[in-house]
């Protein structure tokens, strides 16, 4: 992806910046992203962009295009020649004393392509989820009576709209008892369990399939429990589906859960897994996650097997590859918010657990975070480490 940048210098110090080149291209070797000057108009509807100051002396130019710089954050890059860092700060300064926000990028190429990954990453999300619409079937289930939202807070700070869905209107898609064939679907009935029961818990994927198409919803969260006894099976499979397919899938009900889904989603572009902390060694730091679904492209292998708490329908048990992992967490009004850094290092088979169950490795911090002061029971994980663009994420809204 191509990075908008403008930049200023100083008139009198043209002849000094051929190292900008280099310092770019030594800056682009370390993340999947280019540089590229753009034009000022363009530069300013930008997403996300970077106002690189080049050399002492900038700030009389940063001045003449202060309005069409500093419309959104300044992301300001710097460079350790010609005064560049000197200029930058006086810049930085004027443009906080003047209620602007802003942020000198310097350092190592290797740290500032960081930086530069993590702030790009929070900025993509911003902008994909304004105006994003979530669906509610029913209501939350009755065990989660911490897991309020704020609609007003949701629709002011993204421009989230919840759509309610009554059950209702879920059964009466289920009983149609269709759902659309494509690479998932073939997948799961071709895997040799029972295909009875495959295909009733496909039914309800296309049921949630349909109510998505019909309001335009980027995720869905399901009082799924309340499938058990009338329809006999759960939603499991369906949300994994569509997870897989790109939409935000939860369970239970969860609107936080939900949001946070969408959030940890958006941010990293990876699939992400919703799940119970299930338990803590608070010796070894060693945690263990799980739950009966998972998105369907997230494991690298993966079975079925029937709901943990009824012992019916179809549920997946997946690994989910070693290594680093970020924990995530917002509360329903956007305000509070956990995120760390984890270490996935192994994936169990548990009889008494759902299926799903990863062990991680977590920090001494994000220990007393979850004995001490959680957001809720469900909390959210992706491969990878996001957390410096998850914080940066808040400070954007």
């Amino acid at each position: 992806m191509e990075i908008a940048v403008h930049t200023i210098e100083s008139a009198l110090s043209a002849q000094t910046l051929s190292y900008v080149p280099e310092f770019f291209k030594e800056i682009e070797k370390h993340m999947p992203h280019t540089l590229k000057e753009a034009p000022l108009e363009q530069f300013a509807k930008a997403d996300f962009r970077l106002l690189f100051v080049a050399s002492g002396g900038s700030e009389e130019g940063f001045l003449k295009e202060y309005e069409l710089l500093t419309s959104k954050p300044c992301y300001i890059l710097t460079s350790g020649e010609s005064n560049s860092l000197a200029a930058s700060m006086e810049i930085l300064s004027y443009l906080q004393n003047h209620g602007g926000r802003g942020e000198i990028i310097h350092g190592d190429p290797s740290l500032v392509a960081g930086r530069i990954s993590a702030l790009l990453a929070a900025a993509k999300a911003v902008s994909k989820l304004r105006g994003a619409k979530l669906g509610v079937v029913g209501k939350p289930s009755d065990w989660l009576i911490a897991s309020e939202v704020d609609e007003n807070a949701l629709k002011q700070k993204l421009g989230i709209e919840l759509v309610r869905v009554p059950m209702s209107e879920l059964f009466e898609e289920i009983e149609k008892n269709d759902y659309p064939e494509n690479e998932w679907t073939k997948k799961l009935l071709a895997c040799g369990y029972d295909e009875a029961e495959v295909k009733k818990a496909l039914g309800v994927y296309g049921a949630f399939r349909r109510i998505v198409d019909k309001y335009g919803l980027a995720g869905i969260t399901v009082r799924c429990f309340d499938l058990l006894g009338s329809v006999k099976t759960t939603g499991c499979l369906g949300l994994a589906i569509l997870n897989a397919e790109g939409v935000y899938g939860g369970c239970e009900g969860d609107i936080p859960s939900l949001i946070s889904m969408a959030v940890l989603g958006a941010i990293s572009g990876e699939p992400v897994f919703m799940c119970n902390p299930s338990r803590i060694d608070t010796g070894s730091r060693e945690m263990v996650f799980a739950h009966c679904t998972l998105p369907l492209n997230m494991p690298y292998e993966s079975s079925l097997t029937t709901h943990y708490e009824s012992g019916i329908g179809v549920a997946i048990a997946g690994s989910i590859p070693e290594g680093p992992c970020t924990v995530f967490k917002t509360d329903g009004a956007l305000e509070r918010r956990f995120a760390a850094r984890g270490e996935i290092i192994a994936n169990l088979r548990e009889k008494l657990l759902c299926r799903s169950q990863i062990k991680l490795k977590i920090s001494p911090e994000a220990q007393c975070y979850f004995l001490r002061e959680p957001i809720n029971n469900h909390h959210l994980v992706c491969v990878g480490d996001w957390t410096s663009a998850c914080e940066e994420f808040f400070s954007m809204l």
